[in-house]
């Protein structure tokens, strides 16, 4: 996120922003009255008090008033009752109300989330997408669940406290209104300081957040290069940075707190002072100045507690404009409104018809460049070339990460644009290069390709992709966790359990990216027969850059600079010469000169056996 951008998003917000929350509220309406009535109920008893109080007073405390003195002190004692249980109640509805909105607000966002295409994550890292459903959320939460309801009561006291200064003196009262702009201004100009640097610290959270997500995900590369010092600098920048915002924003709100408190009270001592001179005149019942005077001082707690959570108002408001903004952020691949379903029997027929795509973070470089490119049902397709040829950019666009810039791409006769992503997904089965393994036991691991599946067909598909025998290894067999990202299994061991995963799935396309390259000479060929049963009456594609990995495959298609340059069979394309034969001179020649090698260093070992035997 650039630093223009942020500063854009800074100067637009406001308050009005929480208004984006509304929908979330609507399907809790039964909820909120109830708030509500809780609410107004609690407020009205808090109003009472001063008048029982000013009766009290203006009786006196002769032993005569004892009898109606004790009368008021037993209705004081019941009204603070129902001011208990008003507040109570109102405490429940409200919070229990904002744990549910934020709840739901926290499932939107990452449901939305979850929908995007890759395109959306080269643009915000996962780690600030993570801070935004954590700690915006939070900031949200505190607003809902107790901000929103103090500062409603608070209005309602104000609003009540008010009207009743006006019944009880309205001399005094004008004069308490005198000192409201002393205490409106400073609210707004410091308000637009604190705004500003709320956002700024959010923004520096989540930066903070994607570095040490990015970091503590990849911790095995940072202390393979020693790189703990460079790594922890960036953090403590960053988490320095959030904590300089922080601290403005603080400074902010501490200036705006003793400014509001000075004048608050200044003006109620002030009221005080002119409403003694008053009862000494006569003018009004001390009875009447204490209730005055308890009115003044809630009226100027309301306004008190509606500043400080002004502030926190201002802070949740940044937070709803950071979710809002993944909120209205719309995918780019999205179903049609009328997609075309794919045929029900399922045969695997692939087709690029002159494709042509860039990334959007490499607009200008293209990674296909009008390719052409045929799979018929049934068959085994190999795709090499070099790095960066754009070989899995055909998975890509095959799985409708993307869509083509120019031709299209189709499954079974349908264009993928035409149908929906989710139908055209469920019909392939995927082993990347680098497989996922998510923090759960290696079952659930299995199951991941087919939630649906039993215990005995994820043991089946284990066995078929060489996997039952580590598993089983295990100290908890298929029960066993293997931490985040797999911790505890080794490369061959994740993509044993990734090609498990894919059997299971029982896909009409294997799509198969490097899916050996992390397995010993063994695995590989134990793998390769599994791959060989489960390729047969389905249609494969395999990436693979070694060759000796793809020589069975039906078809071969050599790759380069996002076209095709050549395909055949591997004897067709060695003995056309050109990039596929140099490669595989290149690696062949290599196997063969290292088994040469070996086979003289055993002859050698032979003839020394020998001579010192």
């Amino acid at each position: 996120m650039s630093k223009s951008s942020t500063e854009e998003r800074a100067k637009s917000r406001n308050v009005g922003l929480l208004r984006r929350l509304l929908p979330f509220f609507r399907p809790y309406k039964l909820h909120l009255l109830a708030a509500a009535v809780a609410l107004i109920t609690a407020a009205v008893f808090m109003l009472m008090m001063p008048v029982a109080l000013r009766r009290v007073i203006d009786l006196g405390f002769d032993a005569e008033n004892a009898e109606f003195i004790d009368k008021y002190f037993l209705a004081l004692i019941g009204v603070a009752g129902a001011l208990a249980i008003a507040t109570a109640l109102r405490f429940y509805f409200v919070s229990r109300l904002g744990e549910r909105v934020v709840t739901d607000l926290r499932r939107s966002v990452y449901d939305h989330a979850i929908g995007m295409s890759p395109r959306f994550f080269e643009k915000i890292r996962t780690g600030e997408t993570l801070s935004r459903i954590t700690t915006d959320t939070t900031l949200i939460q505190s607003l809902v669940s107790s901000s929103i309801s103090i500062a409603l009561r608070n209005l309602l006291l104000l609003a009540g406290g008010i009207v009743m200064l006006f019944i009880t003196s309205a001399k005094l009262t004008a004069l308490v209104l005198l000192g409201v702009p002393l205490v409106i201004i400073p609210i707004v100009l410091v308000g637009r300081k604190v705004r500003g640097y709320s956002r700024d610290a959010q923004d520096r959270i989540a930066e903070s957040s994607a570095i040490a997500g990015e970091t503590l995900l990849n911790i095995r590369d940072v202390q393979s290069y020693t790189q703990e010092a460079t790594v922890r600098a960036q953090f403590g920048t960053a988490a320095e940075g959030s904590f300089s915002a922080s601290n403005k924003r603080i400074k902010a709100r501490s200036l705006l707190t003793a400014i509001v408190i000075f004048f608050v009270f200044t003006g109620v001592v002030s009221v005080m002072w002119v409403g003694a001179r008053d009862v000494i005149s006569g003018a009004m019942t001390a009875g009447e100045l204490g209730q005055f005077i308890l009115y003044a001082v809630l009226v100027a707690g309301a306004v008190g507690a509606l500043t400080e959570i002004w502030t926190q108002a201002q802070q949740a408001a940044g937070a709803t404009e950071r979710l809002i903004e993944i909120l209205d952020t719309e995918a780019d691949i999205l179903p049609p409104a009328n997609p075309v379903p794919l045929p029900a029997d399922a045969k695997g027929a692939i087709g690029f018809e002159n494709v042509s795509f860039s990334f959007p973070s490499r607009p200008d470089d293209r990674a296909l460049d009008g390719l052409s490119l045929s799979v018929a049902p049934g068959e085994t397709v190999a795709i090499v070339g070099p790095s960066g040829a754009g070989k899995t950019t055909i998975f890509h666009l095959l799985q409708r990460f993307y869509d083509p810039s120019a031709g299209a791409v189709t499954l079974d006769g349908v264009t993928l644009t035409d149908a929906d992503p989710t139908d055209v997904r469920s019909r392939l089965a995927v082993v990347p290069q680098e497989p996922a393994i998510f923090a759960a036991s290696v079952l659930d691991n299995i199951r991941f390709g087919r939630p649906d599946a039993s215990e005995d067909e994820a043991r089946a598909a284990a066995k078929a992709a060489a996997a039952d025998t580590f598993i089983d290894a295990l100290p908890e067999g298929y029960a066993t966790h293997v931490g985040e990202r797999g911790v505890m299994l080794s490369g061959g061991q994740k993509q044993r359990i990734a090609i498990a995963r894919a059997i299971l799935r029982d896909a009409p396309v294997l799509l198969l990216d490097e899916a050996t390259s992390a397995l010993d000479a063994e695995s590989e060929r134990a793998v390769q027969d599994a791959f060989e049963r489960l390729s047969q009456n389905r249609t494969t594609l395999v990436i693979a850059h070694r060759l000796a990995t793809v020589k069975s495959a039906d078809r071969i298609i050599v790759m380069e600079a996002g076209k095709v340059v050549a395909e055949g069979t591997h004897d067709e394309l060695v003995d056309q010469g050109g990039l596929y034969a140099r490669l595989a001179r290149l690696q062949f020649t290599d196997l063969r000169a290292v088994e040469a090698d070996t086979a003289a260093a055993d002859t050698v070992a032979d003839v020394q056996s020998a001579v010192t035997g």
